[in-house]
Parts: structure tokens; C-alpha cells; sequence
């Protein structure tokens, strides 16, 4: 196993200027603009800009780390050549096929993971992967690394180090960047940042900050503020941006949607209304037709993101009745899903070429 540890990280540093004590007057900044090392501003800080680990949890179910790409996987016999984020959906569609077979993802080996603290290593095989993922925090489980705030880039700083009488202009470009500066911060070390710089929230509201008081505070009353979604349960996000208006305008402006997946309490209905056509329409009502019958019922939905309700009440056809939970909407190759769920046990799908 080949650790590559981050001793030459600093060299990323750079677009800076050093003179000499007689080439410079240095000129301290206030003291709510000073960063001190293993301040707790300066903790605060390192811990934002950290690697997250779960965004790749779908591949290796580790919080504590993520896999360098590109790899490949072969997710239930399928070969996934794994460039960006984007191909972690890929994976997610080939689990969510079916319902009632076992999923399973296979790597290819040797890999690279980035661990928190941004260092590189080697992993040969599914061993080594798990000898590293043991070490990380379970499901949900409070970690280090804090995840509803970015920092915008970039971000200027200024050092005065007494001991060689150098002063340096730094210009940081990224987390990994701005992990390594605090961490090389010496307690010689006179720190200044160039204020104002810019935070985002996970629902991109931005703050301009003027001050290290300032983002102590903002970093300490958001830091709780979202779903890090520090879990393996790859599903549980699939409707972050999903809104009541969405899901309205695409069942009341496609007609004749049918029912593509049914279970209730682990039994499949799937069949039970194969031919009936579902029309929702903006008043709230439902008609289902089949054959030469055509019925009636209600339907609202409300809430926002992963908590849309959706409450549906045909009297006719009772499996489909329920306060459901959008799970998923599903738009590509020329028809669209709407998925709900309530629970691990219920499920209504509902399909339409309309799209």
C-alpha cells in the first residue's frame, strides 16, 4: 500500500511575493482579521474546507474518504467507466431496476482515495478499501468535516513570519488549498485575510464577510443547518430541488398516465391496473378509465424537496390510495416517472411517454 503524504503540499501555494524587512513595511491588520494557528476560527475553518467523503458513498459506503476518479465498477454485471459525479446516477439507475434482486458493485483495482485531510492513498484491493472505511464514522454518525457552507474562492491572505522577517501575499484557490495554508500556519506567523470574502449555505444563500468575528459566527449557527447526508441510503436525496409546482404541471399537462410500478405491503400489484389510464387535473380531481368504465377521485400534494406529500383518493381503486411520498422524478429517454413511496414496503409508480 502507497501513501502519498501532502509534505509537498504547500508547493500548490502560489502566486505569492516575499521581501525582505527593509524592502516592506509591514502594516497589522486588526486584530478580528489576524488568524492565529489552532485558533478556534482557525478550526472552524480547516473543518469547512475539509475533503467530504459521502458523496461518493453509493461505491465505497465510507463518510471518511472518496475515490479519486476516473474508476471502474461493474454495478450488478453492468461495466461503468466512472469519470465525474454524474456517473454515480448511472450507477443508481441500474440499482433501482428492480425491486427484488440484490444489488452489488465490484471496483476495479488499484484506486486512489482522498482521505479528510486531503492525502492521497493507494488501495489494491477490496481488503485495503475496507481496513480504511472501518476507520470512519457510521451512518449519520457526528464527523469532523462540515458540510453546509462553502467558502467562494478566491481568497487572499497576507503572512508576516517574525522569524525571518518575510512578508508573502497568498492567493488560495480551493479547499484543498485553504486546508493545507491553515494547517502550515505557524505560531510565528502573522495572518491576515483579505476581507470581505463570500460563504454560501447548502440552499446558496450567500453571506458577504467582513471579519473573522463575522464568520465565526455565521460558520457556528449553520453548521447544523442541512442534511449532510452522511449515509449509504443513495435514494434518500433523488428529490432535493423536486417542488409541489413540478410534479403539478407535469401530471395535469400529460394525459393518460399508467400505472408502471404498484406495491403495497410487499405484495406486487404491478398487473392489477395494467390498461388504465390516470388524468389528473388542476382542480384536484382524478379519472381513471378502462374498457368502458371510467371512475373518479381526488388528489394534492404539498411540502417541499425530499418531504413533497402526495394524497391520493380513488374509492374505486383502493392499492393506489395513500398519503405517498414523492420519492423521484424521473425525466429522460421520452417518458417520465413519478415514483412514490411511504415507507420501505409501499410503492406507486406512475409512467408516461408525454415528456
Amino acid at each position: 500500500m502507497k501513501i502519498d503524504f501532502k509534505i509537498i503540499a504547500l508547493l500548490f501555494l502560489i502566486s505569492f511575493s516575499s521581501c525582505r524587512k527593509e524592502e516592506v513595511e509591514f502594516i497589522q491588520a486588526p486584530d478580528d482579521e489576524i488568524l492565529q494557528a489552532n485558533s478556534s476560527i482557525a478550526n472552524l475553518m480547516q473543518r469547512t474546507a475539509m475533503n467530504d467523503g459521502s458523496n461518493d458513498n453509493i461505491i465505497d459506503y465510507a463518510n471518511c474518504f472518496n475515490i479519486q476518479l476516473p474508476i471502474t465498477v461493474v454495478a450488478n454485471g453492468t461495466q461503468i467507466i466512472v469519470n465525474s459525479e454524474n456517473d454515480y446516477d448511472t450507477i443508481e439507475d441500474i440499482f433501482d431496476e428492480f425491486d427484488d434482486d440484490t444489488d452489488y458493485i465490484n471496483i476495479t483495482y488499484p484506486i486512489t482515495i482522498v482521505l479528510n485531510d486531503f492525502t492521497q492513498v493507494t488501495i489494491n484491493n477490496s481488503t485495503e478499501l475496507n481496513n480504511y472505511s472501518i476507520n470512519c464514522n457510521g451512518e449519520n454518525e457526528s464527523d469532523d468535516d462540515i458540510e453546509c457552507l462553502d467558502f467562494q474562492y478566491p481568497i487572499t491572505a497576507s503572512i508576516f513570519n517574525a522569524n525571518n522577517e518575510l512578508l508573502q501575499t497568498v492567493t488560495i484557490n480551493s479547499d484543498f488549498e485553504l486546508y493545507v495554508f491553515i494547517d502550515s500556519i505557524d505560531e510565528n506567523d502573522i495572518v491576515s485575510i483579505n476581507f470581505p470574502i463570500t460563504v454560501t449555505l447548502s440552499d446558496n444563500t450567500s453571506f458577504t464577510i467582513n471579519n473573522l468575528n463575522e464568520l465565526e459566527n455565521i460558520i457556528e449557527n449553520y453548521i447544523n443547518d442541512c442534511d449532510e447526508d452522511d449515509d449509504y441510503d443513495y435514494n434518500d436525496d433523488d428529490c432535493d430541488n423536486c417542488t409541489p409546482s413540478q410534479l403539478s404541471t407535469l401530471l395535469t399537462q400529460c394525459p393518460n398516465w399508467t400505472v408502471d410500478k404498484l406495491e403495497r405491503n410487499n405484495n406486487d400489484y404491478d398487473d392489477l391496473y395494467d390498461g388504465y389510464l390516470f388524468n389528473f387535473f388542476i382542480d384536484g380531481s382524478i379519472s381513471v378509465s378502462w374498457s368502458s368504465t371510467t371512475v373518479y377521485g381526488t388528489w394534492s400534494t404539498s411540502g417541499t424537496g425530499n418531504n413533497i406529500v402526495v394524497v391520493i383518493d380513488i374509492p374505486s381503486l383502493p392499492y393506489c390510495n395513500n398519503n405517498w411520498y414523492l420519492h423521484e422524478i424521473d425525466e429522460g429517454s421520452g417518458e417520465t416517472k413519478i415514483d412514490l413511496r411511504d415507507g420501505n414496503n409501499d410503492r406507486l409508480r406512475y409512467e408516461n411517454n408525454c415528456n
